[in-house]
């Protein structure tokens, strides 16, 4: 069980971040900027938001508390990212921090306790806060993405009009054991 969940959540950690690539990359560079009002986030506030947390939780995060000295969280909603190389710096940073951290953890470290300022948790309830914490921040990025591309969005999942076909195609094949982010990673545009 151990091990499934490992290799379950890594997955679906690449899953999120490859459903906010893919939200990104359909927006222009002004659109990354773009805020409904003052108080709201655009897309790259968002992203800068998930990179400072990435780098705090998940650096020496067996042996540090998630909430790092260094972590400056109120920078992080300053909508002050130019451009898009520099958003993808760090959205890469951030992720790369992440993968990089769980690809080295064994199962013998699912059960030990971290903390995150200051309040313990097992590793597994860490991971599952933070999967938790990222996929609704890529919701938001998609959201706005879709938002902002308008008529031109390709969707990034089941396209609007399209279930019944996607239902009769799944429901043709033979039944077996796949986790259910594999189709949509490294999906091809269609």
């Amino acid at each position: 069980m151990k091990n499934n969940y490992l290799e379950s959540i890594i997955k679906q950690f690449e899953y999120y971040k490859q459903l906010g690539e893919k939200a990104i990359d359909q927006v222009n560079d002004e659109q990354l900027n773009w805020q409904f009002n003052p108080e709201s986030n655009s897309i790259a506030t968002i992203v800068k938001h998930l990179w400072g947390n990435m780098l705090s939780r998940w650096t020496d995060f067996l042996n540090t508390d998630g909430e790092k000295e260094w972590r400056n969280r109120e920078a992080e909603f300053d909508n002050d990212i130019s451009e898009r190389n520099e958003l993808m710096q760090k959205w890469e940073e951030g992720w790369d921090c992440l993968l990089n951290s769980l690809n080295s953890l064994k199962e013998d470290d699912l059960e030990k306790i971290i903390y995150i300022r200051n309040q313990g948790h097992t590793v597994v309830e860490a991971i599952n806060r933070q999967l938790a914490h990222y996929s609704y921040h890529i919701g938001q990025v998609v959201f706005l993405a879709r938002m902002l591309a308008g008529g031109d969005w390709k969707s990034l999942s089941i396209p609007r009009g399209k279930s019944q076909q996607y239902n009769a195609q799944k429901f043709s094949q033979k039944k077996g054991k796949r986790h259910f982010t594999d189709e949509f990673i490294n999906k091809k545009d269609e």
